[in-house]
């Protein structure tokens, strides 16, 4: 990855949110996330794949979810952007924050 493929991939608004939200909680699935940004799961999938194909996000299935987390093999000036990001930026994610803290039935990992 190099910075015009991470900018490119942060472009859009709900791929800069999924992925901070993910560097957030560690680890997220699809039903998670859905709540948090309150978008139709077709959306949120589809971003999360152009997430995972940019190498950025890695998944891994238990059951019947599939939880994405920052792929483990990110450079280390990849994760420090977003953390940096994260920890500047806490107002721009409350509102997702709060609908992921107030969602019911979140599934629960073994991990």
């Amino acid at each position: 990855m190099n910075p015009a493929e991470l900018s490119k991939t942060l472009a859009d608004e709900t791929r800069a949110r999924i992925a901070l939200l993910v560097a957030r909680e560690k680890e997220l699935c699809v039903c998670e996330l859905t709540c948090a940004l309150d978008e139709i799961q077709p959306k949120i999938s589809r971003h999360l794949a152009l997430l995972r194909e940019s190498g950025l996000l890695a998944d891994r299935r238990q059951g019947q979810w599939v939880y994405y987390r920052l792929h483990p093999e990110l450079p280390t000036w990849v994760s420090e952007i977003l953390h940096t990001m994260l920890n500047a930026n806490s107002d721009w994610l409350a509102e997702n924050c709060q609908r992921l803290c107030a969602m019911a039935d979140r599934p629960a990992r073994c991990c």
